[in-house]
């Protein structure tokens, strides 16, 4: 007769974790390392990083998921170092060599080529990503030796600087919006340069409001005798948004779904010209998020769930 072993219980834990990714690890694995070493129940990424790539990686577990996507669409801050004269099919240390070509590049022509990638721009996604056409990802596409039209797409670089130019590395600091591939930033730069590139290393520094400066390792965290007090609370995720405290009898009403009047509460303080998204409490409890609309009314948005608060 063939064993049964019983289905381990998992925990609900709520909160955000700040990995600091390691190289060689998808983010979808250091995320199912992370989930066995927290027992959680429940858990996502937001947004991944590249397996060669190491940095911020945020980890949301339980209720912190329902504000996930806020950070998918969040500006995002790396280190890099762009490897030129060296074009790789991947555009990173992951792929093969597919051509060698002489640097020989100035400070001035440099300053001059990234000064051309600074605030909006046009970007071609890689075949080695994973965006997906007719439901298959493009990196499966590539692997067979196959190459497909991709549209280009509008992101906008906000900071570019250079760090540091030792040839043939170029050591850059970039801050851009959702959607940007520096392993193409790093490709374009080095076809401007006429010498062509691929990243060497990329390290991201930041997510939104959150930073590098609290990561915890994946070591750490195994090693660690109390695991779970290494996550920040559920809010961390929603720091830049502005905070609205309900009374009570508002809180419940709120959670209730209903669309709450604030301008006829007196006892809340409405952040003055605000519309659009804020974090809501009841004294310390986070109850979610709502829309301040016109005439000040707040409406249910996302909800932390009751068993949960």
């Amino acid at each position: 007769m063939k064993q049964t072993h019983p289905k381990k219980v998992r925990d609900l834990v709520d909160g955000v974790l700040l990995l600091d990714k390691p190289v060689g690890f998808s983010s979808n694995d250091a995320l199912i390392k992370a989930k066995r070493v927290l027992n959680a129940k429940k858990a996502g990424h937001t947004g991944t990083l590249d397996p060669f790539a190491t940095g911020l990686l945020p980890l949301c577990f339980g209720e912190a998921t329902k504000f996930s996507q806020d950070l998918l669409e969040a500006d995002k801050a790396y280190d890099t170092i762009v490897h030129l004269g060296q074009t790789t099919d991947t555009g990173d240390t992951e792929g093969a060599v597919i051509e060698t070509r002489d640097v020989n590049v100035t400070l001035a022509q440099i300053d001059a080529v990234l000064a051309r990638f600074r605030g909006p721009i046009k970007q071609v996604p890689p075949m080695y990503s994973a965006l997906k056409r007719d439901g298959k990802p493009l990196y499966e596409y590539a692997r067979e030796g196959i190459t497909l039209e991709r549209e280009a797409r509008d992101v906008v670089i906000h900071k570019l600087e250079l760090v540091a130019y030792e040839a043939p590395f170029l050591t850059l600091s970039v801050t851009c919006s959702k959607g940007t591939y520096i392993r193409v930033l790093g490709q374009d730069i080095g076809a401007a340069l006429g010498c062509g590139a691929h990243l060497n290393a990329l390290r991201r520094t930041q997510v939104g409001a959150l930073t590098a400066a609290h990561m915890i390792t994946l070591d750490e965290l195994v090693a660690h005798s109390a695991p779970l007090t290494l996550l920040s609370p559920v809010d961390a995720l929603l720091s830049s948004f502005p905070r609205v405290d309900l009374t009570a009898a508002l809180a419940k009403r709120f959670l209730q779904g209903q669309r709450l009047p604030l301008g006829k509460e007196p006892a809340v303080a409405v952040p003055p010209g605000h519309s659009g998204r804020v974090r809501v409490y009841d004294g310390d409890r986070l109850l979610g998020t709502g829309l301040l609309q016109e005439y000040a009314i707040l409406a249910p948005e996302r909800l932390i769930a009751a068993s949960h608060s």
